[in-house]
């Protein structure tokens, strides 16, 4: 896989070395148990697969390259370019500037931009709408471009269904950045409507299947489904696609059912000719990431340390399959660990900040698994690692734990 030259203060030595020595014990990722680092009064489950993804070092390696390609001019970004805020803190502190923010809402009025800036596509991509604001503002777009190969993946998947006739059902947040742009190529190409979860699916299957009237669809649906979409034709062909960062059980759920829905009102011999099987287009990072939480998952732990950005989707569901089965607190950062005794962490169900005292059990050894999503730098995970270690009284320096781990 290519190397990408991304700021060594994103990288962690200790976490790299570890990650090292699990690959060259397993190249092929066969194996996701967590490795266990084990200093005594305090054990860390780490998962078996974490860190930067490639859409996220090639979009920062694009960024980083952008201002250094161009001393003076102006730089903007049309919203954050990944779910990180110290990310996206270090390009705002280099003089780029965020056009939108990442439900859309403009920060700097289109008239302010010209054709002498330079503006870069976040990773999420962005709509068909404002890339021809762009290109009609003579900017070059595809200059500094960092939308994850992941996400074009799913849009030309889109556009080859739309091709033969199929409608596009995207399984995504509609409000997303990703899912926004995914609908927007999408529906140059074929009908396209988005369903949020299995619910919303099971709510169009319904309707499919005549057990829901139109009036009951357009309540239910609303804005999620593209311009001329009429439901009482365009959904006697399917295909299910994602966006990237969405569980991969809950994306494989939604076609599983659809299939059966198609196979229930056309019979399976017809099956071919009303759905199509796109199971292609998760991400591979946020399927290893998931695989590995389950690993995590299998192993007995007292509490779960999730780090992240508080509006990542791929993060959020890591936290969501966590708290399934214990205590789990969601972190940005090792500034959210205020003390031994009080944690700050995101509820992302509420949208709001919690408070939790007594966080950490008194038990010996503490078994703790500690987690990041697809845009966490090591160095922010290792912080965190460091600050809760500094709560007890550690029988090993991490130096001499590594000895474990040479390549």
């Amino acid at each position: 896989m290519k190397q990408f030259d991304i700021p060594l203060t994103y990288r962690s030595s200790f976490i790299s070395q570890i990650k090292n020595s699990r690959k060259a014990n397993d190249p092929r990722k066969k194996d996701f148990r967590p490795t266990t680092l084990d200093f005594g009064d305090v054990q860390f489950l780490i998962a078996r697969h974490f860190r930067f993804c490639y859409g996220v070092e090639n979009a920062i390696e694009i960024a980083y390259k952008a201002v250094e390609e161009n001393p003076g001019k102006r730089i903007f970004l049309l919203s954050q370019m990944i779910h990180n805020p110290s990310v996206n803190a270090d390009l705002q502190a280099m003089g780029i500037r965020f056009i939108m923010d990442t439900h859309g809402n403009q920060f700097i009025p289109w008239e302010e931009i010209n054709a002498e800036d330079i503006v870069i596509v976040p990773a999420f991509g962005t709509t068909r709408e404002v890339e021809k604001i762009l290109v009609d503002k003579g900017i070059q777009i595809e200059k500094y471009n960092t939308t994850c190969p992941f996400v074009t993946k799913v849009w030309k998947q889109s556009e080859k269904l739309g091709k033969q006739d199929y409608t596009v059902i995207i399984h995504g947040k509609h409000k997303h950045e990703e899912t926004r742009a995914t609908f927007s190529h999408s529906s140059e190409y074929a009908h396209s409507i988005v369903v949020r979860n299995q619910e919303e699916a099971e709510q169009l299957g319904a309707f499919m299947l005549g057990e829901m009237d139109i009036d009951q669809f357009h309540e239910t649906f609303g804005n999620q489904y593209s311009k001329g979409f009429a439901p009482e034709k365009h959904l006697n062909k399917v295909g299910v696609v994602n966006q990237t960062t969405m569980l991969a059980s809950d994306t494989q759920a939604i076609a599983d059912y659809f299939k059966g829905v198609m196979i229930e009102k056309y019979g399976e011999e017809n099956i071919k000719e009303h759905f199509a099987d796109t199971r292609d287009t998760l991400c591979y990072a946020t399927n290893d990431n998931q695989q590995a939480t389950y690993g995590l998952l299998e192993e007995d732990a007292d509490l779960a340390i999730v780090v992240g950005g508080f509006n990542s989707s791929n993060t959020s569901h890591l936290v969501e399959l966590c708290e399934q089965k214990l205590p789990t607190y969601f972190v940005s950062g090792h500034d959210e660990i205020v003390s031994a005794d009080k944690i700050r962490h995101f509820d992302f169900h509420n949208k709001r900040m919690l408070i939790s005292k007594d966080y950490l059990p008194e038990k010996r050894p503490l078994k703790i698994i500690l987690t990041s999503g697809a845009s966490c730098p090591d160095a922010v995970v290792d912080g965190v690692m460091d600050k809760l270690l500094s709560f007890f009284n550690p029988s090993r320096s991490k130096e001499e734990l590594l000895i474990e781990f040479e390549v």
